[in-house]
């Protein structure tokens, strides 16, 4: 009987190791677990696509990015649709992006390109391309993505397209990284399919917040009547998170997580870049609307305690020699371990990830929130107009 009797730090331990499983059970299948219950509907055939293909303009960012144009560019142009236009933005002009898109514009009279004043200030570089961009656009629907970013295939744009229903207005798809060699790459990836998973789930679940400008579309007609990106021209950032926060509701906002219409980025090179990235993104989050940002906050703190908690019952559960609450802590971690596993490899699958994560998935489950307070100190250090566009 002694083995079944728990001292009070036992009790207290094992008590908040149940609570945080619970949280974090809820969270992952009521968020989480989205993505991949979307595309089973789509199987079934239980999620209504437009018949239509109406024609749209694919814009696309590129700053001084010549060799990433001539590795993505055609992919975009050659994509099988039946009437569309591609308009490239060139930020900069001390490369030859000009040269190459001025070539590709004599093969392909769908391809359009400008460029961003270099005599332009006080303004977002970025903001002030894609207004280039949807200013010199033809058709009423925008398909947004940036010159380092591939199609997964030929049917990308009929995919996204297929979401063109007359309710909607806003299209969110999903940008994976291609697959890399190293520790770096295995992170940020991971982290960018954790954060898909969360940010489109909120979508799915009827509360869309944010969307990511490699791979989204939305109405010309919903820029304008929003002014664009008045409300926040001063930050470098905010040209599509900020912008889709503003605008995207749960009657107007449609989410394509078919891997047709996944597009690629090239792999992290520098830990320096990702970080940068990063540290803007918290910038930002800081003016997003809405409890997802709090909720989310919730969960990555929860999910930090719940490792702090499971490890602190079976350490003390080894100590006392009392194995019935070691055992207890660590079946707790082994059940939730289980359905991440599942939930996060088959949401994976599902977006045509090739990589899987079972052995580094407790690392990066542990690692991720340790990063996000990491980035979010990197804030309170900085000044804020390192943030704002000079």
């Amino acid at each position: 009987m002694e083995a079944l009797t728990f001292n009070t730090t036992e009790q207290a331990l094992l008590a908040a190791v149940g609570i945080l499983f619970i949280i974090q059970l809820l969270y992952y299948f009521c968020l989480y677990n989205r993505i991949h219950t979307r595309s089973r509907a789509v199987k079934r055939s239980d999620v209504h696509f437009s018949q239509e293909l109406l024609p749209l303009s694919v814009i696309i960012y590129a700053r001084e990015e010549v060799e990433n144009l001539r590795r993505n560019l055609t992919a975009v142009l050659e994509q099988d649709y039946p009437q569309f236009e591609v308009i490239v933005i060139n930020d900069g002009n001390t490369d030859e992006s000009e040269d190459y898109l001025t070539l590709q514009g004599e093969k392909y009279p769908n391809l359009y390109h400008s460029f961003v004043p270099n005599s332009s200030r006080y303004i977002s570089r970025k903001k002030l391309a894609v207004t280039l961009g949807v200013k010199a656009s033809k058709y009423d629907w925008l398909v947004f993505t940036e010159a380092n970013c591939l199609p997964e295939s030929d049917q990308w744009l009929r995919t996204m397209a297929r979401n063109f229903t007359s309710r909607a207005q806003i299209v969110l798809g999903y940008s994976g990284y291609e697959r890399g060699k190293g520790w770096l790459h295995k992170r940020v990836s991971f982290d960018n399919l954790f954060n898909s998973m969360r940010y489109l789930g909120y979508a799915l679940a009827g509360k869309p917040y944010i969307g990511i400008g490699r791979n989204m579309a939305y109405r010309k007609e919903l820029f304008y009547a929003q002014k664009g990106f008045s409300a926040h021209l001063n930050l470098q950032r905010g040209d599509d998170d900020l912008f889709i926060n503003k605008t995207a509701t749960a009657e107007n906002t449609r989410v394509e997580t078919d891997a047709n219409a996944v597009v690629r980025v090239q792999p992290v090179n520098r830990a320096k870049d990702w970080r940068e990235e990063k540290i803007s993104y918290t910038v930002t989050a800081h003016f997003y609307k809405g409890m997802q940002r709090y909720l989310s906050g919730f969960e990555t703190t929860s999910r930090l305690l719940f490792h702090v908690a499971w490890i602190a019952a079976l350490v003390i559960g080894i100590l006392n020699f009392h194995w019935l609450a070691a055992g207890i802590a660590f079946l707790i971690f082994a059940l939730r371990y289980t359905m991440q596993v599942l939930i996060i490899n088959k949401t994976a699958k599902d977006l045509g990830e090739k990589r899987r994560y079972y052995f580094t998935l407790p690392v990066f489950d542990i690692l991720q929130p340790m990063q996000s307070l990491r980035w979010k100190s990197h804030c309170l250090f900085r000044k804020r107009n390192n943030f704002l566009r000079k």
